[in-house]
């Protein structure tokens, strides 16, 4: 394996799920020599390729499809906000977490759509027919999220999006 192989290898290892653009801009390396040395890993079984949301995404092989599912959906800041809150004040309804992380409830829904459609929350209903929000395995989530950092990138995206939905909503900032 080439020097250059063993660095691409080595830092999706060490940030399993990074997505392709993320891995060019914290490399030395160009986007064609990430392309070329990338491929050759996932044709060795030393990488695995996901794609999610409209990206694509790099993991080690030792983890398994809702795994890498997870781990790309936690990128994001937003939905990583609403399993943190989750796993400190779970059970809970939408309108307190969204309340809590000041986000409109579109937004919330937005997240917790992807969320729920990768079995890392559940929605139920209580007594009263209102949504109730858990996680599913807090331990397995819990364990995958301390291992993913959402890139300032997603931050961003995530940052304007909650501005967007404020301004349309009428709420701070909306002047």
């Amino acid at each position: 394996m080439t020097e250059t192989r063993r660095q691409i290898r080595a830092h999706v290892h060490a940030n399993a799920g990074i997505h392709f653009n993320e891995l060019v801009r914290e490399s030395s390396f160009a986007p064609g020599q990430i392309q070329y040395h990338v491929r050759r890993l996932i044709d060795d079984g030393e990488l695995v390729r996901g794609e999610f949301y409209g990206r694509t995404h790099y993991y080690p092989p030792e983890y398994d499809e809702r795994e890498r599912a997870m781990l790309a959906v936690f990128r994001r800041e937003t939905a990583r906000g609403i399993v943190v809150h989750l796993i400190e004040h779970e059970p809970t309804g939408p309108s307190g977490v969204a309340d809590a992380l000041e986000i409109a409830r579109s937004t919330l829904e937005y997240h917790l759509e992807r969320l729920v459609e990768r079995g890392v929350v559940e929605k139920t209903y209580d007594e009263r027919n209102r949504v109730v929000l858990r996680l599913a395995n807090r331990e397995r989530t819990a364990a995958l999220l301390s291992t993913v950092e959402p890139t300032v990138p997603d931050r961003l995206l995530d940052r304007f999006t909650r501005l967007v939905d404020d301004l349309l909503e009428g709420g701070p900032g909306s002047g």
